[in-house]
Parts: structure tokens; C-alpha cells; sequence
């Protein structure tokens, strides 16, 4: 029986399941579970696969998953419950907080290393960080280029150093140059941790500590965290590599992340805002209803309506739009936390426009779709899993069998 409440439908989502199990059956992933909703009502919900691959016990509907980046709305919604409260301004200069950060200096055009630098012609603000146009990177993205190996030589380490803390990483990124000027370009970054430590400065509390009091003890989220402690160890999925990275939808799987031995079992000093949590399906499903229900849920009210409108809406310059060497992302920006769809592609629903969405790198994916009243959760662990094939193809199945 699930613990998630789900709607009779007359839609079948037979072809959904048979395509999802495929990628279970080529051993593309050891796991996957998807969930639908219209509204506030799940229509569909399945899991598919093994907790691990050497017991292959199945995967159980209160398994916790690593989800990295969509740690990263989380951490947008605790800086906008700040914003709520007058505790900070979207264009208060990152300074304001971390003034390590004030005098930046940023890589010229045709920078060699990371010595070639000019002023920064603004400053950073909270705006710049919630749309990843600060001027940051992450340091893996592209490691050839003249940022990320800068990043490397100075131990900014976009997973954490094991001893780290965000006030130690922040204190590092602010020795390094800016990629480019802020507000210019997009950028995926380690913006999401700075903002996280904004939430530490201003709030005075722990990050895990202001996230627990504000949004997870309000929503019900008891299982999120970031770690996983002794007593929920057996719900923990094994996370698994590609045996060929360069080839998506080629099976077979390595163990990467051990779910007893691995690095997730006990607290750690590093609370990443860009991609710590873990979490359950329930945990997120009761995050992402707040977020579709105009910041209501569970009778909680965690952010205002408006403040939602706002993270919704476009804060990149005019012409810039989110772009990843190796991930083609067309039609979409980004707002404050939230990347959006302004157009749809020619196989595409055209009420994918305005959808706001975003991922993780292990494969959490969560879309929520204002035209089609229509919301998808897809989740695996599998690195990389972000912007990988499974995601599109229960993304398009979804919008076939149930936008309507």
C-alpha cells in the first residue's frame, strides 16, 4: 500500500511504466520512481528497480534518494523566506554579508590564467545568486577552462571538502576571480551554497538548522536532511556510475556511493545548499505541492503568493538564457531558483511554456507545469542523471497521456 495518496484516473499510464522498467531491464538504472500529479492530486505513482543492485531487494516507496541540485530550490525558497521577512534585499550587494566578497575582480576576455583580471564593474548581489549570473562557477563543469582551474588549484571543491564548512568554502571562492562580469551571462555555479551561507549570516542558526524551523518541520519532511542516520540506513538507495559515461543509454553500472559506508551515514561539517539534501519521494512531494500551491502546504504558509510569481519570473539580461557545454537547454531562463520554459520545441506540448523545473546530477528530476496543471517527479541515483534520456522520455510521456 502507498503512503502517497493517489487519485483514481481513467488515464493509463501503462506506457510510462513499460518504458520506465526498460531502463531497469538494460541496466541504464538501478532504480527510478515517477509521479504525476494534476493539481494537487497525484494521478500516478510507481517504483521501478532495486535499492541495490548486489542484494537487488526491491525499491521500497519510503527509500531516501541523494538529491543533489534539487537541494538548490530548497535553499532559493529559505533565502525568499528572508526576503518575506525584510532580513535581506534582492539587490543588497553580496558584500553586505560576506564582505570578503566586496573589491571582486573579474577574468578578462582572453584571460590565460587566472591572474589576468580587471575590476568588477558591480558589485554581486542576492539576485545575481538566485539566477546564477553572479559571475561564479562550480570548477568541474568546464575544467579546462581558466575558472574551474582556478577553482582546483585553490581546493574549491564543488562537493565539499570532508572538513569543510560553507563560511570556509565561501572564504576561499572569495579569493578567486569572477568567470565574468555579474549579471552579464549565466553560469552554473556554487552561487546556491554562497546563498546558503547568506541564510547562515543573517538568520544566526546552522543552515540545516533554519531549514528544519522554517520549512521541513512545517511541511512534514522528517526524513530530509543532510545525512542519513543509523535507524534509516536499509530505506538508503546505493547510488551507481555508468560502466561507459560517454554512452547514456548503454547498461551496465559501477557502485559509487556506498549507502553504508558512503559518505551520506554520518553528519558532515559542509551543509551544501547547491546539492546536500537527501530526501524521500513523500518528503519532496509535500515541497513541491507548497510550491504549486502558491506556497501553502500541509496548512503551513511558507512563502506568499506573490514571492512565488516572483521566483518564476525571468532575471537574466535580455537575451541570455541557461546554456551547458554539454547539455542543450533551449527556450529556457532562469528566475530565482527556478529555471523556465518560454517556448516549446517542435515535438513539444505548448503548455510546456512556463513550466519552472530543475534537477540533480544523480538523477532527481521535478517539473511543475502552471499551463497544463500538471506536475512530474522522476527520481534515480544514478551519476550523471541529470538531463539524461530517461528524464525526457517521462517528461514527454507525461505531457502525452495526461496534459490533455
Amino acid at each position: 500500500m502507498s503512503s502517497i495518496d493517489i487519485l483514481a484516473s481513467p488515464i493509463d499510464f501503462t506506457p510510462l511504466h513499460e518504458r520506465m522498467q526498460w531502463y531497469v531491464d538494460q541496466n541504464i538504472l538501478s532504480c527510478c520512481n515517477t509521479l504525476v500529479m494534476r493539481g494537487l492530486d497525484v494521478l500516478d505513482y510507481r517504483t521501478f528497480g532495486y535499492m541495490d543492485l548486489e542484494s537487488r531487494r526491491p525499491l521500497r516507496e519510503d527509500a531516501i534518494y541523494r538529491m543533489y541540485s534539487n537541494t538548490k530550490i530548497v535553499t532559493s525558497v529559505a533565502a525568499m523566506i528572508l526576503f518575506e521577512d525584510g532580513r535581506i534585499g534582492l539587490d543588497d550587494p553580496l558584500a553586505e554579508y560576506l564582505p570578503k566578497f566586496a573589491n571582486a575582480r573579474v577574468l578578462q576576455a582572453d584571460a590565460k590564467t587566472a591572474d589576468d583580471t580587471e575590476p568588477a564593474q558591480r558589485t554581486i548581489t542576492i539576485r545575481h545568486l538566485l539566477s546564477h549570473s553572479a559571475g561564479l562557477s562550480y570548477g568541474f563543469i568546464e575544467p579546462m577552462s581558466v575558472i574551474d582551474r582556478c577553482y582546483a588549484e585553490r581546493g574549491i571543491n564543488a562537493l565539499g571538502n570532508p572538513n569543510d564548512t560553507l563560511e570556509a568554502m565561501c572564504d576561499r571562492l572569495a579569493t578567486a576571480p569572477l568567470a565574468y562580469q555579474p549579471g552579464t551571462q549565466w553560469r552554473y555555479s556554487l552561487a546556491t551554497d554562497v546563498t546558503a551561507r547568506v541564510v547562515e549570516v543573517v538568520s544566526g542558526q546552522r543552515f540545516d538548522a533554519f531549514l528544519k524551523r522554517r520549512i521541513f518541520d512545517p511541511l512534514g519532511m522528517h526524513d530530509t536532511d543532510f545525512f542519513v542516520p543509523v535507524e534509516k540506513h536499509e530505506r538508503f538507495t546505493a547510488m551507481y556510475a555508468p560502466l561507459d559515461p560517454f554512452s547514456p543509454m548503454k547498461g551496465g553500472l559501477a557502485l559509487a556511493d556506498d549507502p553504508i559506508k558512503g559518505q551520506y551515514t554520518q553528519p558532515r561539517a559542509m551543509l551544501s545548499g547547491g546539492g546536500g539534501l537527501v530526501s524521500t519521494v513523500a518528503d519532496y512531494l509535500a515541497f513541491v505541492r507548497m510550491l504549486v500551491n502558491a506556497g501553502q502546504g500541509e496548512g503551513a504558509r511558507i512563502l506568499k503568493p506573490a514571492t512565488l510569481k516572483l521566483m518564476r519570473t525571468n532575471q537574466l539580461t535580455s537575451g541570455v538564457g541557461v546554456n551547458f557545454p554539454m547539455w542543450a537547454m533551449p527556450s529556457t531562463v532562469f528566475g530565482l531558483g527556478l529555471a523556465l520554459r518560454t517556448a516549446a520545441e517542435a515535438d513539444e506540448s505548448a503548455k510546456v511554456v512556463d513550466e519552472y523545473f530543475w534537477g540533480g546530477m544523480a538523477g532527481t528530476h521535478s517539473w511543475m507545469s502552471p499551463r497544463a496543471n500538471l506536475t512530474g517527479m522522476c527520481m534515480t541515483q544514478r551519476m550523471p542523471g541529470f538531463w539524461h534520456p530517461f528524464s525526457h522520455d517521462f517528461r514527454r510521456i507525461a505531457y502525452q497521456l495526461a496534459a490533455g
